[in-house]
This record gives C-alpha cells, sequence and structure tokens, in this order.
C-alpha cells in the first residue's frame, strides 16, 4: 500500500474539474500539496492548502521548475499527477496545424518532459523506502480511438504507450507510473474545446467519483486503471 498521509505530491492542473477533485482527496488523505497550473488565482479558488507554483508546463524549464518548487516544498518529491489536458473536435480533414501542436504540446509532450524532470527525485523517494509513483490520464479514447476525436485520441495514445514502455524501465528503480483510461467525465474539459464543437456526449462520470477511483488506484498500488477500472461508476 502507498501512505498518502506525508506524501510530497506535484498535481499539475490542479485547477481543473478532475484536479480541484484530486487536491480535496489528497489532502483529506495528509498528502503534503504542490499545485500547479497557469493562473495562480484559479488555483488559489481551489481552496486546498498547498504550495502554488504558476506556469504554462509546455514552456522549456517550467517542468524542472514545477519538481524543484514540490521539493523545497514538502522536502522530497513521493508523487506526480498531471491531470492538465486539452481536447479538439472535428474531422481529420480539418483539424489545423496550430491544433495539432496543442494536442500535442499539453496532452504527450508536457507529461513526457515532467516524468523526465521528475525520475531522479522519484527515484530517491524509492531509495529512501517510499513509494513513489507518476500517474497521467490518457483516457479511454487510448483504448477506443473516436471518429470526430481523431488528433485527440492519437496524442492520448501515444501518452498511454510512451507510459507502457516508460513504465517498464522505471518499475526497475522503484517508481511506478500509472495510466488512467476513464471514460467521458463532467468536466469543463469538453465545453471549452481548442478547435470544433463537442458532440452530444450521453451523460458521463462524476468527477468526485472518478478521483476517489484514481486515489483508491494510487494507495492500492495498482500498476494501470483502464477504463474497465472505471466501469462501476456509471
Amino acid at each position: 500500500m502507498t501512505e498518502l498521509s506525508g506524501a510530497s505530491i506535484l498535481l499539475v492542473g490542479a485547477s481543473g474539474g478532475l484536479g480541484s477533485e484530486l487536491a480535496e482527496i489528497l489532502h483529506s488523505k495528509g498528502a503534503v500539496l504542490t499545485l500547479a497550473g497557469r493562473d495562480q488565482l484559479k488555483l488559489q479558488a481551489v481552496g486546498v492548502p498547498g504550495n502554488i507554483v504558476t506556469g504554462d508546463v509546455t514552456e522549456p524549464g517550467v517542468a524542472e521548475d514545477f519538481v524543484q518548487a514540490a521539493v523545497r516544498h514538502g522536502g522530497k518529491l513521493d508523487g506526480v499527477i498531471y491531470a492538465a489536458g486539452v481536447v479538439a473536435f472535428g474531422p481529420a480533414a480539418e483539424v489545423t496545424d496550430s491544433t495539432l501542436d496543442t494536442l500535442w504540446q499539453v496532452n504527450t509532450k508536457a507529461p513526457m518532459s515532467l516524468l523526465r524532470a521528475a525520475t531522479p527525485e522519484l527515484q530517491k523517494s524509492a531509495e529512501a523506502g517510499g513509494s513513489p509513483f507518476m500517474l497521467a490520464l490518457s483516457g479511454v479514447v487510448a483504448e477506443s480511438p473516436t471518429a470526430g476525436l481523431s488528433a485527440y485520441s492519437a496524442v492520448k495514445s501515444a501518452l498511454h504507450a510512451h507510459f507502457s514502455a516508460a513504465g517498464r524501465e522505471l518499475r526497475r528503480i522503484g517508481i511506478r507510473l500509472v495510466d488512467a483510461r476513464p471514460g467521458h467525465t463532467e468536466t469543463e474539459l469538453s465545453k471549452h474545446p481548442v478547435a470544433g464543437d463537442p458532440p452530444p456526449f450521453p451523460k458521463g462520470f462524476e468527477p468526485r467519483a472518478v478521483a476517489e477511483r484514481i486515489v483508491q488506484g494510487i494507495e492500492a498500488d495498482e500498476k494501470d486503471l483502464p477504463s474497465t477500472a472505471f466501469a462501476a461508476l456509471g
């Protein structure tokens, strides 16, 4: 079991619909939080005690800054959660290069960079007897690429592939990677796409329930959270 009480955790995307729920649950478990994102006022509005750091994680050096801020605040780094993301809708033939770049930078490159930046500190946690982890959310589209979401499906599938391969590398030094793939969740993500118009989704999961299942998986040392892990929430 992974003990969250006293664990130093960096939560990127902490002001989002899912990130804010994760922040509340982790705080209730006694975690020492560093809440990261682009907007300080939104991070403060989450209302959860923690060290607030701001920056655009897609920019060079920001991932490293976030990691060091968490180490300074918690004295170590035991966990990283990447809960930031953007979505775009529309036919594959109409997705612009600008949209493709944004989807890739936010949903794939940023968590890959964050993993690289966090690895040395997570390894120190493992060497000290901890159970360090990093969790990201590729979502159900990584399992079932969806028409009208081809570009989004592609970058999330790439994230899933990266975590699958990197997880085999990093478990040798005691770091656990977790990819969570819940289905459609009732956050603001789909309501504010970077391109296109959202289709009429069926009612999705409640963010609180998804966040609770994710934290449960972290505590139980689960190595993967596929879509079936969230099926009972519906």
